[in-house]
């Protein structure tokens, strides 16, 4: 899968993920869609992104947890 709006920079934001080389990490944007906050909400908060920009977020998100094993608790 190819990501065109997630920039890495080991010089900005200590190569967090973020958007387009703003200083906006996928992390931030992702904790507000799971606070319920909607995509117009975002963009509010952030005029600089674009509805792009938030979907490919989401889906540098679930990439990055399909490529790792999570270890979660087991239910009994």
């Amino acid at each position: 899968m190819k990501f065109t709006r997630i920039t890495v920079n080991p010089r900005q934001m200590d190569g967090v993920p973020c958007i387009r080389g703003l200083r906006i990490p996928v992390a931030t944007i992702v904790a507000m869609m799971a606070d319920d906050m909607s995509t117009e909400e975002i963009l509010k908060s952030f005029p600089d992104l674009c509805s792009e920009d938030v979907r490919e977020a989401l889906k540098y998100a679930a990439e990055a947890v399909r490529e790792r094993e999570l270890l979660l608790p087991s239910r009994a």
